[in-house]
């Protein structure tokens, strides 16, 4: 199992790479006022994935403080619970 994840790793580094190498033109975002950027097509989506990715993590890491701080204050106030024997 461990090699057919491997593998199947492998095949998808490999496609992204083909991807990569496919796409390697330079493109213009073109801004308000007259900015504009020039970078390789790649580079601009993965900017915009992961900027994509962060813009979707970050709703969550709210919640997930506010649960940590939750969990402390039941381990804080029932501590006999937290143990396991």
């Amino acid at each position: 199992m461990r090699y057919l994840i491997w593998f199947l790793r492998i095949v998808l580094f490999l496609l992204l790479l083909g991807f990569a190498v496919r796409n390697a033109e330079t493109v213009t975002l073109r801004y308000y006022f007259g900015y504009e950027w020039q970078a390789s097509l790649v580079l601009v989506i993965l900017l915009f994935f992961a900027l994509g990715m962060a813009i979707g993590i970050l709703p969550c890491l709210g919640k997930i403080s506010r649960q940590r701080r939750e969990i402390a204050a039941f381990r804080k106030k029932y501590p006999s619970l937290d143990e396991h024997g």
